[in-house]
């Protein structure tokens, strides 16, 4: 069995936002990657061998330009594994399409071992680590047998950042009804939480958290949270994006009506199909880790734009080893600035722009906000 030292030093990384140190050895990682899924998955040695790349042949950074990549709506439609679905722990989906399709990944327990790392050490340089106990509240799904979606897996073990007094979710789940958002209930553990001492951490789609906002600044609610108090969301700004509904109006809500202020607002960026972490910084930034890269790539072409343009979004990890994502296209159009940024980060950051026009693609986050039209 191959080993995956490149991949074990990268993730061991101190410095996550340090790209230019460490092109190198993600080089490295990516070819050794490429080599085990190219041994142990038959269909992804055909995708390669079809596109006649050599994965023995990626020696810099730039050769990973021509590394075929696997578009997220691929994953919809095939299953891609490199190891028995038996010997990993781990089954996640993709939200569903019209149809119903969705993306199936597996995880190995090595791949689980490199997220905790990453997740570790990210979270430290970001300060969310805390072992004060807090109440989440969770716009998002409730945990069920009944469910593998990937995103519920992410939003429940976020919960693990801070130790959890309570979990309180906005889409509950019945044997009657299925899955019902119910925003109210969130309304009074607003209301509830802002009158005890315990913090509060959010975390899930902006749109029920930006909704609800909405609703009880109407009715003329101004709320006060305790010390400490974090808002977190993910999955789903791009629809916010489609209706024009910018991030400082989001900000703006949450310090007028819960006041907490915007450094204490945090958004995080990932996919099924990529299961790295991005974390945007104090400017609402998402610098690339060192553990993935990113490459814009144009539309009609796919050949790589310059940064500054926008472009599809290209993600690369030499991550997983349970189903070989080592270069996915996603269906969402970004641009990767590589202008600096006061953080103090070096790497580039990606702005999101949104999601090109393919009707069969529905998100998790579509998915909700239309639970909450129903």
């Amino acid at each position: 069995m191959m080993k995956r030292r490149y991949a074990r030093k990268l993730f061991n990384l101190k410095r996550p936002y340090d790209l230019k140190k460490s092109d190198d050895l993600f080089c490295l990682a990516m070819r050794e990657n490429a080599m085990y899924h190219y041994n142990n998955c038959e269909d992804y040695k055909r995708i390669l061998d079809e596109a006649n790349f050599d994965p023995t042949n990626i020696e810099s950074i730039d050769d990973l330009i021509d590394l075929p990549f696997i578009p997220t709506l691929y994953f919809k439609h095939h299953e891609l594994f490199s190891k028995p679905l038996w010997k990993m722990p781990i089954k996640a989906t993709s939200s569903g399409t019209s149809t119903g399709f969705k993306s199936k990944i597996a995880l190995s327990v090595g791949d689980l071992w490199r997220g905790f790392k990453m997740i570790k050490r990210l979270f430290a340089v970001h300060k969310l680590w805390s072992m004060r106990p807090v109440t989440y509240l969770i716009f998002g799904y409730e945990p069920t047998k009944h469910s593998d979606a990937g995103i519920m897996k992410t939003a429940y073990g976020f919960t693990y950042v801070a130790p959890a007094k309570k979990r309180i979710y906005a889409i509950r789940y019945s044997k009657e009804k299925g899955y019902q958002v119910d925003l109210e209930h969130m309304k009074q553990a607003f209301i509830s939480a802002s009158k005890k001492r315990t913090p509060i951490r959010t975390i899930g789609f902006p749109a029920y958290t930006y909704f609800l906002l909405k609703e009880m600044e109407a009715e003329g609610i101004k709320l006060t949270m305790p010390k400490g108090s974090k808002i977190t969301v993910g999955g789903g700004w791009k629809q916010f994006y489609a209706e024009k509904v910018d991030k400082q109006e989001f900000y703006r809500l949450v310090h007028d009506v819960l006041g907490i202020k915007e450094k204490n607002c945090v958004e995080f960026f990932g996919a099924v199909e990529h299961p790295i972490l991005y974390i945007d910084c104090e400017h609402h930034h998402f610098h690339v880790p060192a553990y993935a890269r990113v490459i814009i790539r144009d539309p009609d072409t796919f050949k790589p734009v310059p940064n500054g343009q926008i472009g599809l979004i290209n993600l690369l990890t030499p991550m997983v080893e349970g189903t070989p994502l080592l270069s996915i296209m996603t269906d969402d159009l970004g641009i990767l600035h590589d202008e600096g940024c006061s953080c103090g980060a070096q790497s580039p950051w990606l702005e999101i722009i949104g999601r090109v026009g393919i009707k069969d693609i529905t998100t998790c986050a579509q998915g909700a906000e239309d639970l909450l039209k129903s």
